[in-house]
C-alpha cells in the first residue's frame, strides 16, 4: 500500500506513507510553542452565540413578524446552533482547557440541541473515530467497504439516503444526518462494537430523551411557529455541521496508517465564514493536533503547505460539496468508491490528490500571475 503512487498535474502524490508521528514531532519543534497551548479565553464566544439563539427564538415567538422574517431568524438561530457545536467540538477535545465538568457544560450547550450527550461524543468521536479514521469498516463515520454491503444486502437501502446515491431524497441528507447518524451509533454500534466497551450507553440514551423533551416543549409552546423555532433551526444546524464533516473524509482513501495527510482533507472557505465557523475547515490540521485550538490551525496549514505541498490537500468547499453528490460513498478498494446498488459506478480517488494539492495550487496561482 505504501508504494501506491499516482502521477498528477502538480507532482507525484504518495499515498499511505507512515510518517504521521515524525511530521507531528517536527511541527511541534518548528512552530511557536503557543500554537499548542490551551485557548481557554475562547470560551467567551459562547456568550454571543447563546444571546443570538435565545434572542432569535424570543423574537419569533413574540414579535408577530411575517413568515419570511421568521424564516430568516430561524435560519440565523440554526446557523448559530451549528457554530456553537463546532466550538463545542474543540472544547470536548480539550483545546480550551478547563476541567472535565466545565467541558461537559459547554459540550451540552453545543451538542445538546443535536441530541448528542458530551460523554457519548467523546467516546464516539475523540476515541473511536480519531483512532480509526477511514479504516476499513471500523470508522463509525464511514459508509464502509463493499464487503459490508455484500454481507448484509439490506444496507443497500440505507445507502440510498446518502449523498452520491442519486435519489431525490439524498439531497435532504445534510439536514438531519448528524443527529440521525449519532443515534445509529448510540443505539446500534455502541451496543455491539468492542471499541465502545465500558461506555455507559443507557445513561446516554436517557440524556438523549431529555434533550428531545426540551425540543418537544419548545414546539408545544411555539404552536405553528415551531416550523421556525424547531424545524428550521434543527435542519440548518445539521446541514452546517455535515457540510464540513462529510467532506472532511468521504473523498479520501482508506489507509493502512492513520496519517491525516492521506485519510483526511481540509477545505478552502470564504475567510469570513471560516472565522464564523471557528476554522473547522482546517481538518487535516485538527487530526494532527486534536487538542490544538482551531484559531492556531492556519499556522499548521502554512507549515504543511511549505513542507508537504504534494501531499497536503485542501479543496474549495463548494467543489467538495458538489463532488460529495456526484461520487459514490462505499469503498470498493482503499482508493476507489463504488455504488453498492450499481457497481458499474466507480470513482478513483487518487487523482484528486494531485489536482487539489498545495503544490498544484501554487503552480496555478503562479500561472495566473
Amino acid at each position: 500500500m505504501n508504494a501506491a503512487v499516482k502521477q498528477g498535474t502538480a507532482a507525484t502524490a504518495v499515498f499511505g506513507k507512515p510518517d504521521e508521528r515524525e511530521l507531528r514531532d517536527r511541527m511541534k519543534q518548528e512552530l511557536p510553542a503557543d500554537t499548542f497551548k490551551a485557548q481557554t479565553w475562547r470560551v467567551i464566544w459562547f456568550l454571543p452565540l447563546q444571546a443570538v439563539i435565545w434572542a432569535g427564538l424570543a423574537v419569533i415567538l413574540m414579535a408577530g413578524l411575517p413568515w419570511y422574517a421568521n424564516l430568516g431568524l430561524g435560519l440565523l438561530v440554526g446557523h448559530t446552533i451549528g457554530c456553537q457545536a463546532l466550538l463545542a467540538h474543540e472544547v470536548l477535545h480539550g483545546a480550551l482547557g478547563m476541567s472535565r465538568r466545565w467541558q461537559n457544560f459547554f459540550g451540552w450547550l453545543g451538542f445538546g440541541p443535536l441530541l448528542v450527550p458530551p460523554e457519548f461524543w467523546r467516546k464516539w468521536h475523540n476515541v473511536v473515530h480519531h483512532a480509526n479514521t477511514n479504516t476499513g469498516d471500523t470508522d463509525p463515520d464511514s459508509f464502509g467497504t463493499l464487503r459490508r454491503y455484500k454481507t448484509n444486502p439490506g444496507q443497500k437501502k440505507f445507502h440510498k439516503l446518502a449523498p452520491g446515491s442519486g435519489t431525490w431524497y439524498s439531497y435532504l441528507f445534510l439536514t438531519y444526518s448528524f443527529t440521525f447518524h449519532a443515534q445509529l451509533v448510540l443505539w446500534i454500534q455502541a451496543r455491539h462494537r468492542k471499541q465502545f466497551k465500558g461506555f455507559n450507553r443507557k445513561q446516554a440514551i436517557a440524556q438523549v430523551f431529555v434533550c428531545l423533551a426540551l425540543w418537544a416543549a419548545l414546539a408545544l409552546v411555539s404552536g405553528p411557529l415551531a416550523v421556525f423555532t424547531v424545524l428550521i433551526p434543527f435542519m440548518t444546524a445539521n446541514a452546517l455541521g455535515q457540510g464540513y464533516i462529510l467532506t472532511n473524509h468521504f473523498l479520501r482513501p482508506q489507509t493502512p496508517t492513520n496519517n491525516p495527510l492521506d485519510n483526511s482533507m481540509s477545505l478552502r472557505c470564504n475567510p469570513i465564514l471560516d472565522r464564523l465557523h471557528f476554522r473547522f475547515s482546517h481538518h487535516i490540521e485538527h487530526h494532527f493536533f486534536p487538542k490544538m485550538g482551531h484559531n492556531m490551525a492556519p499556522r499548521v496549514r502554512k507549515w504543511l503547505e511549505e513542507n508537504e505541498p504534494e501531499r497536503y490537500m485542501a479543496m474549495p468547499h463548494s467543489k467538495a460539496l458538489k463532488m460529495l453528490y456526484t461520487t459514490p460513498r462505499v469503498y470498493k478498494s482503499p482508493t476507489e468508491l463504488v455504488d453498492p446498488n450499481d457497481e458499474s459506478r466507480v470513482f478513483d480517488l487518487l487523482p484528486l490528490q494531485a489536482q487539489f494539492s498545495a503544490a498544484n495550487r501554487s503552480q496555478v496561482q503562479g500561472v495566473e500571475r
